[in-house]
């Protein structure tokens, strides 16, 4: 890591990452840690919401990627929505039209982040849902 991370803001939330792209869990697990939060990893949706049900209350945000392999960000979202309607989900994709983000963005989705990520602005935006959102 950057020594930058010192300016970015941090957080001690517990923040589930869904995502089947090992290359993107190894720089942000690493890069959250180090920020102070707990992270939780999810390789699919269904792991997700396995993972989401079986930590109520615990978890405080979902980096939920839109396209996955056995259950897509789409039934993803809705699935964690229905164990807990005020759930932080922030989603991410590379590849994901306009329509099927602004759906889940009106459905209750806290924000959208296209890949590649960015450190900087993934700090900013958790913050940003935490602050106006506390989870718990």
């Amino acid at each position: 890591m950057t020594d930058n991370s010192t300016d970015m803001p941090r957080g001690t939330e517990t923040i589930l990452i869904v995502d089947d792209q090992e290359t993107i869990w190894d720089f942000l697990i690493e890069a959250l840690q180090e920020l102070g939060y707990s992270v939780l990893l999810a390789e699919n949706g269904i792991d997700a919401v396995e993972i989401y049900r079986n930590n109520p209350e615990q978890i405080d945000l979902v980096l939920l990627d839109m396209v996955m392999p056995r259950q897509g960000g789409h039934q993803t979202f809705y699935k964690i929505k229905a164990l807990d309607p005020k759930a932080n989900i922030l989603l991410s994709s590379g590849y994901v039209s306009d329509e099927e983000v602004n759906d889940l963005l009106e459905a209750g989705a806290r924000g959208f982040l296209p890949k590649p990520h960015r450190l900087a602005t993934i700090a900013r935006e958790i913050r940003r849902i935490l602050k106006a959102h506390p989870h718990r």
